[in-house]
């Protein structure tokens, strides 16, 4: 098979929810972020060969929102163009699919990534209101009408808010990371220290000029440029976060506003060749996409423990031992999420019972992992998120001049993901 490379990735910067974004669409996000791509790689659009983007909240106007996004960013017509979704690790399945896609040679140059604009969330009517609209499509006399309008009520024009639970086990994510701290022993001030940590870091990257993978976003009518993530708190500290109240579990809960991700608009792309292709191009690759896994677990009991089954296999697949990896970026849904999946694969217990293995995967060094900010700070576009933990593991690599990296997201339905790369000039 066709060696895969990253030759580079972009987002627009990550804001939250109801802010700067909120009178665009996911499309117009997407359009912001491939559009940058193309000017930082200086790549032909007419070489693209095909679009894959990850997205989670659909606009029923947009219901393919790869292509709205390639065709207004200046991808020509030809090149098809797909959207995936797969909860939080949209966007890690569209770049798994470029992946694959390009190893067997159906396409030789691919822009993957995602996009997210939950300030634009459909918000519909009730179940009930829309099989009478449903209905009302066959009316056609003015008596007809009428009666219709008689059978309305108050109650049919409350609006019908999206669900934030799992829809199977009807429990929110956060309640979910309230089980599994308390499975997996985490504290409440582990999951401060690592949320403050997240902030501090992500705001020395950005003053340290780190954070290249940000393209600016100008919007009408001022046109003042967006440069910067409006989430990361550089002065957080455990002190300021131990005063805020549990979120999900009043009495005996560790989750709070502080150590949980917020809701982010944003959008991400990334580019990847084959390396026969880049070569041809004259494209100077980052890093190699050396093998990917995605999982499945219980989803009452270990919902968010997916990126310690994810990297156990992949570590597995490629006979490498965390002791091999240079670089971890990690997905941060929650503080406790993150630690819980860390103490897992630490755990000879659990990977003796789940794994089957004769002892613990390891413990992954902490000064290894989001060494440049992470979900808690960054923010977490829901079907963007996978293409900046490429981004950014590819940039840590060369920044350090490290050897692998590696990548993992948990996401609804149980799901975990990990991808290895390789830095391509080591």
């Amino acid at each position: 098979m066709k060696k895969v490379v990253f030759i580079d990735g972009v987002r627009t910067p990550f804001l939250k929810s109801g802010t700067d974004y909120m009178d665009l669409m996911s499309y117009q996000l997407g359009q912001f972020a491939i559009k940058g791509l193309l000017d930082k790689t200086g790549i032909d659009p007419k070489e693209i060969d095909r679009v894959i983007l990850g997205n989670v909240i659909s606009n029923v106007r947009t219901e393919n929102v790869a292509r709205e996004a390639a065709v207004t960013a200046g991808i020509p017509v030809k090149a098809p163009a797909n959207t995936v979704k797969q909860a939080c690790i949209s966007a890690n399945q569209a770049i798994a699919n470029a992946v694959d896609s390009i190893q067997l040679g159906r396409a030789d140059v691919i822009v993957s990534g995602g996009t997210e604009n939950t300030s634009d969330t459909p918000i519909g009517y009730t179940k009930q209101m829309r099989k009478k609209l449903f209905m009302a499509q066959k009316l056609s006399t003015p008596l007809e009408f009428v009666k219709f309008a008689t059978t309305l009520r108050p109650g049919d024009f409350l609006p019908d808010r999206p669900s934030v639970s799992e829809f199977i086990t009807g429990r929110t994510m956060g309640q979910d990371c309230e089980i599994l701290a308390q499975k997996f022993g985490v504290k409440r001030q582990e999951q401060d220290e690592f949320a403050a940590a997240s902030h501090q870091n992500a705001a020395k990257a950005f003053e340290a000029g780190l954070m290249y993978d940000i393209i600016p976003v100008m919007l009408p009518p001022k046109f003042t440029s967006i440069t910067k993530d409006n989430g990361v708190r550089g002065d957080s500290t455990v002190e300021k976060m131990a005063n805020l109240k549990p979120a999900f579990d009043k009495y005996v809960g560790t989750i709070t506003a502080a150590n949980a991700s917020f809701l982010t608009d944003g959008a991400t792309a990334v580019l990847l060749t084959s390396e026969d292709k880049a070569k041809a191009l004259g494209l100077k690759p980052k890093a190699e996409i050396v093998d990917y896994s995605f999982t499945g677990a219980d989803l009452y009991e270990e919902l968010l423990l997916g990126p310690a089954y994810a990297i156990a296999d992949v570590l597995k697949r490629t006979g490498l031992k965390l002791e091999d990896i240079d670089v971890f970026e990690i997905h941060e849904a929650f503080a406790g999420q993150v630690l819980a999946n860390l103490n897992a694969l630490a755990s000879d217990e659990w990977c003796k019972k789940q794994l089957g293995l004769e002892k613990a995967v390891g413990r992954i060094p902490m000064e290894k992992i989001n060494q440049w900010g992470g979900s808690l700070s960054i923010g977490h576009p829901f079907g963007a998120t996978g293409g900046r933990l490429l981004t950014m593991a590819a940039n840590r690599l060369q920044h350090d001049g490290k050897k692998y990296a590696l990548l993992a997201a948990c996401a609804a339905g149980a799901h975990g993901h990990a991808m290895i790369i390789k830095n391509y000039n080591v």
